[in-house]
């Protein structure tokens, strides 16, 4: 994504959530801050550091899945990486730009555009599975009696039902993929006939290298109990932390809620999620305020907007200008790391510096950013928005090294021959 895309973004982002805050107090707008101004110091510390723990346990389940591609990663790796995806998503629409944002961090941590791809797609197969689990079992145990008090509950149904099919999608998808790489060679004809889209051969392979991708990685998975386990694990408490956050807010301000209330909030704060299915702006902005504001008012009553302002500030505002902090000042560490040590030894071939430095000519084979370009590495200072599913292949061999490959057969040949003739 272009950086004046991201500016348009950033003033959209703001203008809902200035309208959401108006349609908030434009009723009630002393109670609202009477409310605000009845929390301590110490519990307005917390409730705006709630965002944050749960991110940095988002983090822990990229520490448990990243070290299966390097052995060394850290939970602060896995935090950077948590904090990136947030942010990259909280800006993009439909939180389209997470996974890219995150798979180039993961590079320059060290891990493989093709590995960070399978990782991603672990991540997100378990947290949407453990979702879907978790919302369900509340769905079955509140929906039916909050859906009696307010019509747009129905919205939420439908957000749930979404949900449902793209988990069926995924399993579906893992278990019958030439169905739908089939089915992908049919919509891009027919796509490509009405000229919606002018390559539909570039479309067909990036949907046929992330379903190859994919369904690797779901059989991987398969073998990995113990990473599922652990991951969710991860998941539900990071899940329950961002659910159960309004009733924490509500006991530091004071309201009426008793203990025995507690699964009533998670459940009315995992259907606002539910619903957000539906809202294709970046961040959900406007109608996750406004949604949460009706949600709510059903057991906060007029308090409901209190709560929703400091809930808001803690699940988006925070976590978002840090996120883009935490990108920023990771990007410029690894870049600089890249220039203090140029040459890495993961994307290096032993062989090679050894040929070129026995070359009587001595001339490189070209600029550092010429080999970078061949190997599919990203230069120093790209934009995350730069990646494309092209990235994320397995790479292949370079011409000169089927060429090697080929002359080291034959002089084996002519020396064999050499041999059988003395």
């Amino acid at each position: 994504m272009k950086k004046n895309n991201y500016i348009w973004n950033f003033l959209l982002i703001a203008a809902l959530t200035a309208g959401a805050l108006w349609f908030a107090l434009k009723d009630n707008y002393q109670e609202v801050m009477n409310a605000i101004g009845k929390i301590s110091p110490l519990g307005l510390v917390v409730i705006l550091s709630w965002g944050i723990l749960f991110t940095c346990v988002w983090g822990l389940a990229y520490k448990v899945l990243a070290q299966k591609y390097a052995k060394h990663y850290t939970w602060w790796d896995g935090i950077v990486v948590a904090f990136t995806g947030t942010f990259f998503s909280g800006i993009t629409p439909s939180s389209t730009g997470g996974q890219f944002g995150q798979a180039y961090i993961l590079k320059k941590q060290g891990i493989d555009y093709s590995d960070g791809a399978s990782l991603l797609w672990a991540d997100f197969i378990i947290y949407q599975t453990t979702m879907m689990v978790y919302v369900t079992l509340l769905f079955l145990l509140k929906f039916s009696y909050y859906a009696q008090q307010s019509g747009w509950f129905t919205i939420i149904l439908a957000g749930y039902v979404v949900n449902v099919l793209v988990i069926l999608f995924l399993y579906t998808m893992a278990l019958f993929p030439t169905v739908y790489i089939s089915l992908a060679h049919r919509l891009a004809g027919v796509l490509s006939h009405f000229r919606f889209i002018k390559n539909p051969q570039h479309m067909i392979e990036s949907w046929t290298v992330q379903m190859t991708s994919f369904t690797r990685e779901i059989k991987k998975l398969s073998r990995d109990k113990g990473i599922i386990l652990q991951c969710t694990g991860i998941n539900f408490i990071r899940l329950t932390m961002l659910y159960m956050l309004p009733f924490v807010i509500a006991k530091f301000m004071h309201i009426d809620l008793h203990w025995n209330q507690l699964l009533d909030v998670i459940a009315l704060s995992s259907f606002v999620y539910m619903a957000n299915s539906f809202i294709p702006i970046p961040g959900a902005s406007g109608g996750t305020e406004v949604l949460f504001n009706i949600v709510f008012s059903t057991l906060l009553g007029t308090l409901a907007s209190a709560v929703m302002i400091l809930w808001r500030v803690s699940t988006y505002h925070i976590i978002l200008v840090l996120g883009g902090i935490l990108f920023m000042i990771a990007k410029a560490r690894y870049e600089k790391k890249e220039q203090e040590s140029p040459v890495s030894l993961a994307d290096t071939n032993m062989a090679d510096i050894a040929i070129s430095e026995l070359r009587p000519d001595g001339e490189p084979e070209g600029t550092e950013a010429q080999q970078e370009a061949a190997e599919g590495i990203q230069p120093p200072g790209s934009e995350p928005g730069d990646l494309s599913i092209d990235d994320l292949r397995p790479r292949e061999p370079s011409r000169r090294a089927e060429t090697d490959t080929v002359n080291a057969g034959t002089d084996g040949q002519l020396q064999g021959g050499k041999d059988e003739n003395a």
